[in-house]
């Protein structure tokens, strides 16, 4: 699937919006398993459900130029687009009810994660932990937003950072462990 979604990526870029179209339809339901998996456990109003969350990252990413290189970068902007749409859903929340926003849980953080373990955390508490880590190490945070907001796995990350699986790994474990602390 990873090659043909490249190739389809390839000729979307070229000009063949059928191309699109067929990757969208190849990875559609891979992104709503992710959207569903991220949902999970949330609270909130009920309107944000794994449909809405891929068709709004979709309208989100294919309303633009096809510059993607191949299928890890695609899924690399997936995530970038599906944690925006979490953020300005749960501002929209925060706003509309100033007592906070929607809860999600780090499940879906990594390999490894144990669901039972994990708290229910502030998407927005979320977002501005994830920009702190940045600031200290950029890749860790790219690799927990490509990892819990786009479902990517460990040989995709590293395809996209352009680093090794091994590294990828330390970087996860190294923002679990600050996100943790930082969303104490």
């Amino acid at each position: 699937m990873a090659e043909q979604a490249t190739l389809l990526l390839r000729a979307w870029r070229d000009g063949d919006d059928a191309s699109r179209d067929r990757l969208v339809e190849m990875v559609y339901h891979t992104l709503r398993d992710m959207a569903a998996s991220q949902l999970r456990g949330s609270r909130g109003d009920g309107l944000l459900q794994p449909t809405v969350l891929v068709n709004e990252a979709l309208l989100r990413m294919l309303g633009r130029e096809a510059t993607f290189a191949d299928r890890a970068h695609f899924c690399a902007v997936a995530s970038l687009k599906m944690r925006s749409v979490l953020v300005d859903h749960a501002r929209a929340l925060a706003a509309a009810k100033r007592d906070g926003g929607e809860q999600v849980t780090l499940s879906a953080v990594g390999a490894g994660a144990d669901p039972d373990a994990t708290a229910a955390i502030d998407v927005l508490a979320l977002h501005q932990a994830l920009e702190r880590l940045a600031e200290e190490d950029a890749r860790a945070a790219r690799a927990i937003e490509m990892s819990y907001f786009g479902g990517m796995g460990h040989a995709d990350i590293a395809e996209a950072l352009g680093v090794s699986v091994p590294t990828v790994e330390r970087d996860l474990r190294f923002a679990r462990a600050w996100l943790n602390r930082a969303l104490r």
